[in-house]
């Protein structure tokens, strides 16, 4: 039992896993930061795109005969 103990101690395979969870909670943590940050920008920028075209208006190009 003793022998037991002390090759559980010894050994870092579980102490690699860990570390890896870690570091992919943490990539996906900025991740979802970011992607927060990008879909707020984009909709403040749809929103001003949208008010600025929102009173023009499109008029329609001179046709052309091909003389």
């Amino acid at each position: 039992m003793l022998n037991f103990i002390k090759n559980f101690a010894n050994d870092e395979s579980g102490a690699v896993t860990v570390d890896w969870v870690v570091l992919t909670a943490a990539i996906i943590g900025l991740g979802v930061a970011v992607m927060t940050s990008v879909g707020t920008g984009a909709k403040s920028l749809a929103d001003t795109t949208a008010t600025a075209l929102s009173g023009t208006t499109v008029s329609t190009a001179a046709t052309f005969d091909g003389s």
